[in-house]
């Protein structure tokens, strides 16, 4: 009997059982973490001078053959269709029909990776910068891949997770019921009318900043409560570019010091600010020598 999409052979999917894509960064650029972590990528804030957008477009599958039969290509494309977002889903990893894995088949359109929420189960103890190539808490984000990418994270509990959001209001949801002392919340500002952190602190959770790119200075500080303070410079080539002043940095770096807050000043500012970057840890963060 004919088999219909919906009642595809058992050995086509076992095929693809075996294919594993390591979605991870053992090693990473970015300098305030040991590694990153993409179970989810893909993001609909638009903001113009997003750098992972054109690392998901230039990585998509747009252009290439899949190394897999029709049928399979197929079910990949309908499976991902799972809400009015239009978010994809994907329980194995893409390949080209070279043998080239790719790593954000829709580009930068939310899409789950399913297998590859246990990469780091069995990986040494290290600081995780949990979906650098989406925004987690997004609005569009379904609750069910929130508390799937938290479930793996408890099923690996020596390493320490980093989240980072441009919408900290959605954290409201989540940290009265999960508090791990091992998950930092942290928010995105580009100035002093960012996005706000707009949930009330818990003094159990640990929070942070990441001010990057920084665009305008700072006139009014609210960092009171919060765990550390990451700074950074936009990278790039983007034509209307902007190159923060020194002064906007050292002004953060003042006011953090008034409430003892730790600041990391990520590499992109290393000839705005002209001597030593000032990169420290929170003591929860650091790595025994």
């Amino acid at each position: 009997m004919k088999n219909t999409l919906g009642d595809l052979n058992n050995d086509l999917f076992a095929q693809l059982e075996k294919l594993r894509f390591g979605g991870n960064m053992d090693k990473t650029k970015i300098d305030w973490c040991d590694s990153t972590w993409n179970p989810v990528t893909g993001c609909l804030h638009g903001c113009e001078y997003c750098y992972a957008r054109g690392i998901a477009k230039r990585f998509s599958y747009e252009g290439t053959t899949l190394d897999a039969p029709p049928e399979l290509q197929r079910r990949w494309i309908m499976d991902s269709v799972r809400s009015g977002a239009g978010n994809r889903v994907l329980r194995y990893p893409v390949d080209t029909i070279d043998g080239k894995r790719v790593p954000y088949p829709f580009g930068f359109m939310p899409t789950f990776h399913k297998y590859r929420l246990n990469e780091y189960q069995n990986k040494k103890s290290r600081n995780i910068f949990v979906c650098s190539m989406a925004d987690l808490f997004g609005e569009w984000v379904p609750d069910e891949w929130i508390e799937e990418v938290f479930e793996a994270c408890d099923n690996a509990p020596q390493h320490n997770y980093l989240f980072l959001t441009k919408n900290p209001k959605r954290y409201e949801k989540v940290i009265d019921r999960y508090m791990p002392p091992n998950m930092w919340f942290g928010w995105s500002q580009t100035g002093p009318m960012g996005n706000k952190c707009d949930f009330t602190t818990h003094h159990s959770i640990k929070t942070f900043i990441s001010i990057e790119p920084l665009l305008e200075p700072f006139k009014e500080f609210h960092i009171r409560g919060i765990d550390w303070v990451i700074i950074g410079a936009e990278t790039g080539r983007r034509k209307n570019r902007v190159v923060p002043e020194r002064k906007w940095i050292g002004d953060i770096a003042n006011e953090c010091r008034k409430f003892n807050i730790p600041v990391f000043m990520k590499s992109s500012l290393a000839d705005i600010w002209g001597e030593p970057l000032i990169q420290e840890f929170p003591v929860e963060l650091r790595h025994e020598n």
